[in-house]
């Protein structure tokens, strides 16, 4: 007796999902707490999008993006961006070669499967808009020729958001490349006391779980979750409303939003929302799975006016203001159908 196609689906599903939670658990070996910041990660990577961590110094921002690169396998390089950087430190330059009487082609430390871009926003512009096209389009010009990107291919940048002495804010256009920015906090209580613990006498090393040709996988798997049309209306509802916060109830938010989320919003909750249902073991996508990424998605590719800049109105307030706001998908029940 064969088995039915729907019954092998949900067991790579589930397969998938132990992989993941494996991996997922490797880098927590290591990782006091944050347990949000680890699985965004991971959604990242299995959407094939960019990470941005923002947070105090000492909250294991670079300490979980090294024991997440040792987990998943591939290459890794880390960048410590400095105001002095140019952008062929980044992407690579043209080397004339005495011997060989001609240019050589250099590729900078970007041509990795994982790029550490440690507190980025300490570079000046020239290094940032360097980073777009290789951030956008997976590849690097260079001396008229171009050359792609490893695949799988992701960047995990780190900010610092408390010092405004040589940073550089990254730009809209930059901040809108990247699928989450997730804000990391400090441990809680016990949490503080385990890193005492655990990091004071010899610091534990995550196991490889991963390597690239399963992540390209597990990347395929996660774009093929099923996103009911009800929620992908839902999505398109979420994002219309930071654009036209009226036509959705919420008139005060009208003087609160200067620029609404971009398309790119609306693909990126596709995306987080397919990954996070694989790492929970579903082949299909709930509202709950677009609540839960809709912050970390959508906070950074709005821009607040003046004024609430003036009141201190943070972007995720307003994004969960909305996420309350709008109504989600709720299933009708056939009244014929038996209970």
């Amino acid at each position: 007796m064969t088995t039915p196609p729907t019954q092998v689906a949900k067991k790579s599903t589930q397969q998938a999902s132990h992989l993941l939670a494996d991996a997922i658990a490797q880098v927590q070996r290591v990782i006091v707490g944050q347990e949000h910041m680890v699985e965004q990660l991971m959604v990242a990577l299995l959407a094939k999008g960019h990470c941005l961590l923002e947070g105090v110094p000492g909250t294991a921002k670079t300490l979980a993006v090294r024991s997440f690169a040792t987990v998943v396998g591939g290459e890794f390089a880390r960048i410590q961006f400095t105001p002095d950087l140019v952008p062929s430190d980044i992407v690579g330059t043209r080397i004339y070669s005495a011997s060989k009487e001609k240019f050589d082609i250099q590729l900078g430390p970007v041509f990795v499967n994982f790029v550490l871009a440690d507190e980025i926003n300490r570079a000046p512009a020239k290094v940032q808009s360097a980073m777009l096209e290789i951030m956008a389009e997976k590849q690097v010009s260079i001396g008229g020729r171009t050359y792609p990107a490893p695949d799988p291919f992701i960047v995990i940048a780190t900010q610092n958001p408390i010092e405004s002495e040589g940073v550089y804010p990254l730009p809209e256009a930059q901040r809108d490349r990247f699928l989450l920015k997730v804000d990391v906090d400090y441990p809680r209580g016990n949490e503080e006391f385990e890193i005492l613990r655990r990091m004071s006498i010899k610091a534990p090393e995550p196991n490889p779980v991963l390597n690239p040709e399963i992540v390209k996988k597990l990347q395929d798997q996660a774009s093929q979750i099923f996103v009911h049309n009800l929620v992908a209306e839902y999505i398109v509802r979420l994002v219309l409303a930071t654009r036209n916060p009226k036509d959705f109830n919420m008139p005060d938010l009208a003087s609160v939003i200067s620029i609404g989320c971009s398309s790119r919003a609306t693909l990126g909750l596709v995306a987080a929302s397919r990954a996070l249902a694989l790492i929970h073991g579903r082949d299909y996508v709930l509202p709950t799975d677009v609540q839960a990424v809709a912050v970390d998605v959508m906070a950074h590719r709005i821009l607040l006016s003046f004024d609430a800049v003036a009141d201190n109105v943070a972007p995720a307030q307003v994004i969960e203001r909305i996420v309350a706001m709008v109504p989600s998908p709720t299933p009708v029940w056939n009244q014929d159908q038996p209970a």
